[in-house]
């Protein structure tokens, strides 16, 4: 029906006056889904097991500090002093279970007091988190990704040094090693590393916990794993052998110079498609014991070379190809292998979601064991999101070669535009417990969805 210009437009110009009162109304109507999930996930009392060996018990337990940087970074805020924007809110505090939340300098003495116990409880609880999931999902194969990423900052904080940092050169950072499941768009663990190491320093180690931890409750679940060069050695690909994962690991042309020539030396290359052509060898680094199937890829590139060419002893130059060179032990075609290598970019997309999103890339306290934990606490909001996601959607039925996510997830900044960050009233009409909101039906239609979705789960 067509609407008349008198019943769209209004003139507004008296400016109403503003008085405050306690009447019980939120700004995240939408957290009752949180609520829903922790209550699910028995959250608050995995936490409170994870400083169970603690004999001094504070009004502020531990277990509620580390519930509320949870909190405070799925409804938006980054840093810790803006708790006093929603001290107040019901329904924060009905999630929590608290009358009066802790204030700033509370939160900000009890991270600098954590303990290496604590953190590394609260380490397995996040990743037990992501393996029950993975279990009630069943998937028939799981792709861990291996990466690093900086967390940038501006004082001399414990553990921080000056190393790589393409966006902030000179700064002091962090350069945590993160393992992502390409799956789930989850971050699985990560291991803590001061700025100035190399991307391999303790990856052995790690890579083989996780490896380890993944198939002790995946028995029969295919793996499969992703790794840029820094990773490159014959004893980490060893590590993925002796543990029956399939892998593939970009090559160093600086640390090979044979492979220069091989490619060099190549007339001919096997079609992929109209960009990418393909040869492929049987080979071994002198040094080595063991040969791997080694991949060569070049992709068409129109573009004009500008800059210094000091690496041209190390990899070939063509102005009209861009070359690689992958390593495997996948026996699939070599389109599936590349295709394979080339969806690792996915990680960074995970990444980039958790800082943007989930203050992955904050480093609020001095002490080294503070900033340890708020980025555990910044993982499990990011992948909580996602959990609510997979149980509210059903997943994708088929494995991609890229191996994208199963499900088509919203970011959490999304989640809290369209249903955490929305206004209500709590009331109790007739005794009746009750949250008021306004009667917006796309509000309705989705939050009225994943809250049935997690009552039945329940």
């Amino acid at each position: 029906m067509k609407s008349s210009k008198s019943q769209i437009t209004a003139k507004f110009h008296k400016i109403p006056m503003i008085r405050f009162e306690d009447q019980q109304l939120t700004s995240f109507s939408g957290l009752l889904i949180f609520q829903l999930l922790f209550k699910r996930l028995n959250l608050k009392n995995r936490l409170k097991d994870c400083f169970s060996h603690l004999t001094v018990s504070p009004i502020f337990g531990r277990h509620l500090i580390v519930m509320l940087i949870i909190v405070h970074m799925l409804i938006g805020f980054r840093r810790l002093r803006d708790v006093d924007y929603y001290r107040d809110d019901p329904i924060v505090l009905r999630l929590m279970g608290l009358r009066k939340i802790p204030n700033v300098s509370t939160i900000s003495r009890a991270l600098s007091q954590m303990e290496t116990v604590g953190v590394e409880n609260v380490r397995h609880l996040s990743r037990s988190l992501v393996i029950e999931g993975l279990q009630r999902e069943n998937l028939p194969r799981l792709t861990l990704d291996f990466d690093g990423s900086v967390q940038s900052t501006k004082g001399h904080i414990e553990g921080t040094a000056v190393g790589f940092n393409k966006g902030k050169k000179g700064v002091r950072s962090y350069y945590p090693l993160f393992c992502t499941v390409a799956q789930t768009g989850q971050f699985f663990d990560l291991h803590h590393r001061p700025g100035n190491v190399h991307d391999s320093n303790g990856a052995d180690k790690f890579m083989l916990d996780c490896l380890t931890e993944v198939r002790s409750h995946f028995k029969f679940v295919a793996l499969e794993s992703r790794m840029d060069s820094a990773f490159f050695s014959q004893h980490i690909l060893s590590i993925f052998q002796q543990n029956q994962v399939k892998f593939t690991a970009s090559v160093p042309f600086e640390r090979l110079t044979q492979l220069k020539e091989m490619v060099e030396s190549r007339m001919r290359w096997h079609k992929i498609d109209d960009q990418w052509s393909y040869f492929e060898r049987t080979w071994k680094p002198k040094s080595w014991n063991t040969t791997y199937r080694f991949i060569f890829v070049r992709k068409k590139a129109k573009r004009q070379q500008k800059g210094m060419l000091q690496l041209h002893l190390f990899e070939p130059r063509d102005y009209s190809f861009d070359y690689k060179v992958i390593v495997t032990n996948k026996t699939e075609s070599a389109k599936n292998v590349v295709l394979f290598h080339n969806g690792r970019g996915s990680q960074e997309n995970i990444f980039g979601d958790a800082k943007n999103d989930a203050a992955l890339d904050v480093v609020p306290s001095r002490r080294l064991i503070g900033n340890q934990l708020f980025t555990l606490c910044s993982m499990m909001a990011h992948n909580l999101s996602r959990e609510v996601q997979m149980l509210a959607f059903s997943s994708s039925p088929r494995a991609l070669p890229k191996r994208p996510a199963c499900w088509r997830f919203e970011r959490l900044d999304t989640l809290r535009h369209r249903i955490i960050q929305r206004a209500g009233r709590i009331i109790r009409p007739q005794g009746e417990l009750t949250l008021t909101m306004n009667a917006n039906p796309a509000v309705r239609k989705d939050l009225l969805h994943f809250l049935d979705v997690l009552q039945k789960a329940a």
